[in-house]
């Protein structure tokens, strides 16, 4: 079995795939700076054997390339980043530093400790708003924020490091992820755990437009598990994947199955469309089924049973 280190292990996506790499057999490095994860989120993982934590911070130079000198991992999964597209034009600077910069520097410990695979969060965000649907790889790529930028140029920034100094890189292009530990509260988070919240709370979510919008909604257990995929599965060759399920939900089909969790709610209130909002997403996962072996198994109704408590999903549309 495999050492792998982890970036961002203490977030939503991190703490699922260390969680995951653990039951498999495999060795953990762990490294976060607590910016935005939450220790609590590896209480498995920190009574596991195998699971070693480091608070470390990716941007700070030379913290990453030490550690990855010592440890000698087979791969790193590189997860830590500024997750949010609001975020990012509020502060384009802190974006740069904390997905480019700090990517650059995760290539550079892949470089200078011998590491054989890089596996790294892009994100849809990356084609912006097109027509297309459903979105393959080839769909140009037009972002429409720095957040969408700063993953499209990490992506080339290591496939050209892993091209250059020997190793190999695998982009994941992330749809709209849900699933147990997204924060709720946060207004990055995403809508999926927003209408949970509100739902458990007994209030109305809120309905920007008419609802028709639609989202590639993909559970964070098989994100997960594509990732464990990428840093161990012998013999892969370099490339972006979309990790998606090729299935869209309405936001009005997202509140009906909330809803049938919680009878007797509130309605849904509608608010004026946001300007900028892309209208439909939907990815195309064929590429991820044919380099990885990786299909999502887990339907939104199912996913939402397991995020609202249980309710069995035969009961959710």
């Amino acid at each position: 079995m495999a050492k792998i280190l982890v970036t961002g292990a203490a977030g939503f996506i991190g703490s699922h795939t260390t969680d995951l790499l653990l039951a498999s057999g495999h060795r953990v490095v762990g490294v976060d700076n607590f910016r935005t994860g939450r220790r609590e989120n590896l209480t498995a993982a920190l009574s596991t054997p195998g699971f070693a934590l480091h608070e470390l911070d990716v941007a700070l130079p030379g913290a990453l390339s030490a550690l990855a000198a010592a440890e000698r991992p087979a791969a790193i999964i590189h997860l830590a980043a500024l997750v949010s597209v609001q975020e990012s034009l509020a502060n384009p600077a802190e974006n740069f530093a904390l997905n480019v910069q700090a990517t650059h520097l995760v290539a550079e410990a892949a470089r200078l400790a011998g590491v054989g695979r890089v596996v790294f969060a892009s994100s849809s965000a990356v084609y912006g708003d097109t027509n297309v649907r459903p979105i393959p790889e080839t769909t140009e790529t037009r972002p429409l924020s720095p957040y969408g930028a700063a993953k499209l140029a990490s992506e080339s920034l290591l496939l050209g490091h892993g091209a250059s100094f020997g190793f190999t890189v695998r982009c994941h292009r992330y749809f709209n992820v849900y699933g147990p530990r997204q924060d709720p509260t946060s207004p990055y988070s995403g809508v999926i755990s927003i209408f949970a919240r509100r739902f458990a709370a007994g209030q109305p979510v809120t309905i920007h437009g008419d609802g028709g919008q639609t989202r590639d909604f993909i559970a964070v257990g098989d994100v997960a598990r594509a990732n464990l995929i990428a840093a161990t599965r012998p013999d892969l060759r370099p490339g972006v994947a979309n990790i998606c399920t090729g299935r869209a939900t309405s936001l009005l089909d997202l509140a009906q199955a909330c809803a049938r969790h919680f009878p007797g709610g509130p309605p849904p209130v509608h608010a004026p469309a946001r300007s900028g909002d892309i209208r439909h997403s939907l990815g195309d996962p064929a590429r991820a089924a044919a380099e990885l072996g990786f299909t999502a198994d887990t339907e939104v109704a199912a996913g939402l049973a397991e995020l609202l408590g249980g309710v069995p999903a035969a009961l959710v549309p």
